[in-house]
């Protein structure tokens, strides 16, 4: 099932789920997958932050 069928399809079940009442929370989920959606939108950014986060860290690390 393509990726873009999956998802649909879990918006549809939240949606689901939100109009019988039942809200189920789940953030740290949520987050994974809009991060993982802006990453598939918008690879470049998505790049260059994975590339600077890297840097700072490397840099603030200094194994020297």
């Amino acid at each position: 099932m393509p990726e873009s069928n999956r998802t649909s399809v879990k918006n549809a079940t939240k949606k689901a789920t939100q109009a019988m009442g039942t809200t189920s929370m789940e953030p740290t989920q949520d987050i994974v997958d809009y991060l993982k959606d802006y990453a598939r939108e918008r690879p470049e950014v998505a790049a260059l932050w994975c590339f600077g986060l890297g840097f700072v860290i490397g840099w603030k690390l200094k194994p020297w």
